[in-house]
């Protein structure tokens, strides 16, 4: 008596949802994640502030300046870091996906088990940055190890380690 009831459940719930089914709904990651302000951050002075998970997506960040900033947990997603200053920051665990570092000034940050999948790091600066187990393609891996060198100051990890480096 107990299992025909059971079949009997399934099957009446079976029908509702094959006649009534529930709406799916897509999403881009720029229409979930959500940004700081505006679109527009260029030359922005943001040195020593508190930026735990913030987001920036699709922000044009040029020449900003992130020196000693906490950005633990922060988002890039699709940004333009195009000569930003992040010496001494915290990107710890943060993400910046589709993110142009060109030019940027990486030394001494702290970017460990960041994600940092298709970003460009063309002309960086990263003497002393702290990169263990970060994420990063391998090409960029091989640009930024030509030019490794240094230790962390705070982490005392030394860059070559941290990427991985030959």
């Amino acid at each position: 008596m107990m299992r025909c009831r059971q079949v009997l459940v399934g099957l009446i719930l079976a029908v509702v949802l094959f006649l009534f089914p529930l709406e799916a709904q897509a999403a881009s990651s720029s229409s979930i994640t959500r940004s700081v302000g505006s679109n527009q951050f260029s030359g922005q002075d943001f040195s020593g502030k508190s930026l735990i998970g913030q987001e920036f997506t699709n922000v044009n960040l040029k020449n900003s300046n992130f020196s000693n900033a906490n950005l633990t947990g922060g988002v890039f997603n699709g940004s333009s870091l195009q000569g930003v200053n992040l010496h001494g920051a915290d990107f710890s665990n943060g993400i910046a996906y589709l993110t142009d570092f060109k030019g940027a000034d990486l030394s001494d940050a702290i970017l460990t088990q960041a994600m940092l999948l298709r970003s460009k790091f063309d002309d960086v600066e990263i003497t002393g940055a702290d990169f263990t187990d970060a994420v990063l393609d391998g090409t960029e891996v091989k640009k930024l190890c030509a030019k490794a060198k240094g230790v962390n100051s705070k982490t005392g990890v030394d860059t070559r380690e941290s990427l991985g480096c030959r």
